[in-house]
């Protein structure tokens, strides 16, 4: 396993076009401007190497050198103290424990709905369509109290929230005017030029 590793130089990102967890990856990077190489996972196949390399035959994976990685929280963690310019968690440990629940909720409230979609299409059924929808209501006020969610500056959890909205009108969820402070946040935020360069022509699509 370390051999096939070890034989990267560059470091290695194995990521599907559409999956959300790999896009928040590749805008980790984005933000972070890491020369990197995309290894682009398409249909059911998986390449040889990444099975050998993860024993969940997982995406996103990265291999950097010897190391492997393949949980998307762990992976971004790594590279945001593996680089450390632009920091993307704060040093207070009582603010970055707040962004870690934070980053918990939205895997376990939002994620595990988007994840459906994986293995349909794209869609969501009208109740995942319905709960997701109202858990981001839920958070409305959060999303107008700053620039960015729960702070002035970007962060891992702001690079976890985005690849969800963007997905907002493939799940086939409209927002409302109750919304106006997460229209605003989109805004913003899908302007980053680190956004921008983390989308993929299928994900490009999604909004056209």
């Amino acid at each position: 396993m370390a051999v096939i590793a070890n034989r990267r130089s560059v470091m290695t990102l194995f990521s599907r076009p559409t999956d959300i967890h790999s896009h928040r990856t590749r805008l980790v990077l984005a933000e972070k401007n890491i020369n990197i190489e995309i290894a682009n996972v398409v249909g059911p196949d998986l390449p040889e190497d990444l099975m050998d390399l993860n024993p969940y035959h997982s995406v996103p994976t990265l291999v950097d050198r010897d190391l492997t990685l393949y949980d998307s929280r762990v992976i971004i963690e790594y590279l945001d103290e593996r680089f450390p310019h632009p920091p993307l968690m704060p040093v207070d440990p009582v603010t970055r424990a707040q962004f870690r629940l934070a980053l918990f909720r939205i895997e376990t409230d939002w994620y595990t709905l988007a994840e459906e979609a994986d293995f349909a299409d794209g869609k969501l059924s009208a109740k995942s369509k319905k709960m997701l929808r109202e858990s981001i209501l839920q958070s409305a006020d959060l999303f107008s109290a700053k620039p960015y969610f729960l702070s002035d500056e970007f962060s891992l959890v702001d690079c976890s929230i985005a690849p969800i909205l963007w997905r907002l009108p493939v799940y086939g969820i409209e927002l409302g005017d109750e919304f106006e402070a997460v229209e605003d946040y989109m805004q913003r935020v899908f302007a980053r030029r680190s956004f921008q360069q983390s989308l993929t022509e299928l994900e490009q699509e999604m909004r056209m």
